[in-house]
């Protein structure tokens, strides 16, 4: 009986469907088929038999370890049988394993393509620039951002104006001398002295586009005794090309009584440590720019007033502002048809927030007609004043027609027309 529990246990074979045959003992009959051990001497001699090594043709067999539950429950089903197959290890999960290398170095692998070719994309956007070239020249990255191009899908003057200015606070900041007011220096700050530009000239060879990342380089130059010139270079930072050239001109003004000031000595002192000795990038535009009235403006727009976001910290209307309200009166036509490739501005004084302005614009002539309009193109000259009273700045433009593109062919434009 032992033997053939044994047997079963490697060997399955299927029950017996006959009744157990009843056997005699004694007078009594008892059926093993139907009986149970009750007592627990009969247990227990029916675990010392289960733990017997049995014996097949004299030799001993080794028994399965039965689980705790079978004993438990004689119910229970046997638990499957040991193979050679079921002892294997679980190739699943060496597969899941293999694939899972084989993924990290395939992506890997194409970080390490792809970078060479979007080389521009490793520009760092937040970059706040550095000091070069012996400590005189700072220079910063800007990357053009969708939200700063116009119809024409490239930046806008006023952007790369707002770049410009950019520079030069993070310059007077990077070096140490950034005090309270709007890029002033400690002993500026200590006299209520301010910087006001008193005239700018800039010239786009080429507008950057969307996603285009240009270098910034500024540097100060002294500008008489009471002055001080700053110019920049903006270069497309892939292929090296200059994209536009600026030079300035910047006085101090007291901000308690709004005059201009001489530049003391001690401010002086901070400064000239950083003058570098260079001729302006930009060569001046010496000729004189004309008062403007409504008699010989050509369009003549009028209700401009300042908002609150227009000012900057010295409570003033910013420069660049400006640019933006004299190409407001241009015509549109103008604006269609060709770009702005040059500026001179001349600020006569500064403009406050309850001010209310009128902008007047006059088409100077057509292309060709001289020198300066064989350069520029097409030229326009504008003058920004508070209504019906003092100038606050003249400005000359020149435009270049627009290349032409898919979207069709741009048209001629002249004075007659505008």
């Amino acid at each position: 009986m032992a033997a053939s529990a044994a047997t079963s246990a490697f060997f399955p074979v299927p029950s017996p469907d006959y009744p157990a045959k009843p056997t005699k003992h004694g007078n009594d009959s008892v059926n093993l088929g139907s009986m149970k051990s009750k007592s627990a001497s009969g247990a227990l001699q029916v675990k010392e038999n289960a733990q017997a090594p049995p014996k097949i043709n004299g030799s001993s067999v080794g028994l399965a370890k039965i689980p705790e539950t079978a004993k438990a429950d004689d119910n229970a089903p046997s638990p499957p049988p040991r193979t050679f197959i079921n002892q294997l290890p679980d190739w699943s999960m060496l597969l899941a394993a293999i694939t899972t290398v084989f993924l990290a170095a395939e992506k890997q692998w194409m970080m390490l393509d792809w970078k060479p070719r979007r080389s521009d994309m490793l520009i760092d956007p937040f970059d706040l620039g550095r000091i070069v070239q012996d400590g005189l020249v700072f220079r910063q990255n800007f990357s053009i951002r969708s939200y700063e191009i116009g119809a024409d899908r490239t930046a806008s003057i006023e952007t790369l104006m707002n770049h410009l200015q950019e520079t030069a606070l993070n310059h007077v900041k990077t070096v140490g001398l950034l005090g309270e007011g709007f890029g002033s220096t400690p002993e500026m700050t200590k006299r209520n002295l301010i910087w006001v530009v008193t005239k700018m000239q800039v010239l786009v060879n080429r507008y950057p586009t969307w996603g285009d990342v240009v270098q910034v380089d500024t540097w100060v130059c002294g500008s008489g005794k009471n002055g001080m010139r700053r110019d920049w270079l903006v270069r497309d930072i892939n292929t090296g090309e200059t994209l536009i050239r600026a030079s300035s001109v910047w006085v101090m003004m007291n901000k308690l009584t709004r005059k201009l000031s001489k530049i003391p000595e001690e401010a002086r002192g901070e400064i000239e440590p950083y003058f570098m000795n260079s001729p302006p990038v930009v060569d001046e535009d010496s000729r004189k720019l004309p008062k403007l009235d409504d008699s010989c403006a050509d369009h003549v727009l009028a209700g401009l007033t300042p908002k609150w976001s227009d000012l900057d910290v010295n409570q003033h209307v910013n420069n660049v502002k400006y640019v933006g309200w004299i190409l407001e009166s241009a015509p549109q036509q103008l604006l269609e048809t060709h770009e702005l490739c040059a500026i001179t501005l001349e600020y006569k004084r500064e403009c406050g927030k309850d001010s209310v302005l009128q902008s007047l614009t006059k088409i100077a002539g057509e292309e060709g007609n001289d020198e300066a309009e064989k350069t520029h193109g097409m030229e326009c000259e504008h003058s920004l004043r508070i209504d019906t009273g003092p100038e606050i700045l003249r400005a000359r433009t020149g435009w270049r027609p627009k290349e032409k593109n898919g979207d069709g062919a741009m048209g001629e434009f002249s004075a007659e027309n505008a």
